[in-house]
């Protein structure tokens, strides 16, 4: 590209084309909305402080960017647990090098929404990261490689490893019983079910909505519509329960991207999101989604 076509607004709109292909490979990575909105971010601010001029493929350079930011996020949540294990041996390399065409095939997009969340604490960070690149997005194994810092036989058996423990979940099952806890969650909510709702609950339950949508609901309640009493971040069983209980009256089910969730959709437009993660039968992350240049990298299906 010549200088002048790199240009602060030319710059912007050649990221803003890139986005929603980024901020999907985050999501993957991160299970969540929100910290995926982060890590594009964080691209986005690098990309500024860099020289856009030396940049040959900018999708590719973005891509690991982000890559490596999710990279990090994962390794700083699996510090705070029992690091597993994702080191493939020289013997497991050499037999990646060796393995025939199964390496090479993706798993069924449908099956990954049900079952991401169910394998998101069970993969190491690199064998995530070498998973989605290639399984989800089609990235050759030598170019996840410098990402992931092994050779490219090491990042076959990484995603090769990863793909066993998604495909080993029922995704229509797994789907039915997320479906489930989303729906008696609303039913609680509706209901002014309090012991209900933190029963539905993580005790460590996380509760982040974005400004707009936190602005809009302050309105909808002083307007007595039974809008959720949102704040930005709540924290824990009982304080998220206080903000659903005897409201959501709205609130449909949903696929978000793929995982069940809920949205308020007046007249079949979505207007509000909540994307929900659910582990061992429970919601432990909500995240209220209002912004309209978040909600268009959404994938929503109604129920």
């Amino acid at each position: 590209m010549s200088e002048d076509q790199l240009d602060d607004s030319t710059l912007a709109a050649l990221f803003t084309e890139q986005r929603p292909r980024l901020r999907s490979i985050a999501y993957r990575m991160l299970g969540s909305h929100s910290d995926a909105e982060d890590a594009v971010q964080e691209a986005w601010l690098r990309l500024q402080r860099t020289d856009a001029d030396s940049v040959q493929n900018l999708a590719g350079w973005l891509t690991t960017v982000v890559s490596r930011v999710c990279l990090d996020q994962l390794r700083t949540r699996r510090s705070r647990h029992e690091e597993l294990v994702d080191e493939p041996s020289a013997g497991t390399e050499q037999q990646a090098m060796s393995e025939p065409t199964p390496e090479d095939h993706s798993v069924e997009a449908d099956a990954v929404g049900a079952a991401l969340l169910v394998v998101l604490d069970t993969l190491g960070p690199t064998e995530r990261l070498a998973f989605v690149l290639h399984d989800l997005f089609g990235l050759p194994f030598d170019e996840i490689a410098p990402i992931v810092d092994k050779t490219p036989a090491a990042a076959r058996q990484l995603a090769s490893r990863a793909r066993r423990r998604v495909q080993g979940v029922e995704p229509s099952g797994e789907r039915e019983r997320q479906r489930e806890v989303v729906e008696a969650f609303l039913a609680a909510s509706r209901e002014g079910d309090f012991g209900r709702l933190l029963q539905l609950l993580d005790p460590e339950v996380e509760l982040r909505a974005d400004p707009l949508v936190v602005t809009e609901a302050t309105k909808a309640v002083s307007a007595g519509l039974g809008a959720p009493l949102l704040t930005e971040q709540a924290h824990g069983a009982d304080a998220v329960a206080r903000v659903f209980a005897g409201r959501a009256q709205a609130a449909q089910l949903a696929l978000i991207d793929g995982v069940p969730g809920a949205v308020w959709a007046p007249g079949g437009t979505v207007r509000t999101v909540f994307a929900v993660e659910i582990h061992d039968g429970r919601i432990r992350r909500v995240e209220v989604i209002g912004d309209p240049a978040l909600l268009r990298d959404l994938e929503v299906v109604l129920s």
